[in-house]
């Protein structure tokens, strides 16, 4: 993960450890691997419980900008709750005053494609797909809404956002 540079004073001599540290190893960390975080699952209404199923989380932090990929996978066991569906970022959002937006997917008996919105000053990120086949207006997933889910079903999510820090 990148950090913030260092500061240089007049005078100081440049070594090869100070240049790798400020150089090789930013760039390097550019290009690294996503690191695994564990998403937080929840909704508006009653709580959900992922049970036998899976909830994976990588993300990428590059200054403050963020790379996020969030996929649940449910099982015989998962409960979906009631309410609108949130789930945790790595890291909170900026407080800019302006919404982010990215993709996501709901993999049921059929595929619906839709959005994310990250609002400012956010910690979470909320999944929005069309209504029904027939409402293509969007709102956000629910444990009904587009379809019921049931084991198997999968939620997906991808986007990039400015960090607060």
């Amino acid at each position: 993960m990148t950090f913030a540079p260092r500061t240089y004073v007049v005078g100081e001599v440049m070594t090869a450890a100070i240049l790798n540290q400020e150089i090789r190893d930013q760039f390097n960390s550019m290009f690294a691997a996503r690191t695994t975080y564990s998403p937080t699952w929840t909704t508006t209404g009653t709580a959900p419980a992922i049970g036998n199923g899976t909830l994976t989380g990588r993300h990428m932090k590059v200054g403050r900008m963020v790379t996020v990929v969030i996929n649940l996978i449910a099982g015989s066991t998962t409960t979906f709750g009631t309410g609108n569906m949130s789930f945790s970022l790595p890291f909170a959002a900026v407080s800019s005053g302006i919404a982010e937006v990215g993709a996501s997917q709901l993999l049921g008996t059929d595929r619906w494609v839709g959005g994310i919105v990250i609002s400012s000053a956010a910690s979470t990120v909320s999944p929005f797909v069309p209504i029904s086949a027939t409402n293509t207006r969007t709102d956000f997933i629910t444990s009904t809404r587009p379809e019921t889910l049931a084991s198997g079903a999968q939620i997906r999510l991808s986007f990039v956002y400015e960090a607060a820090s």
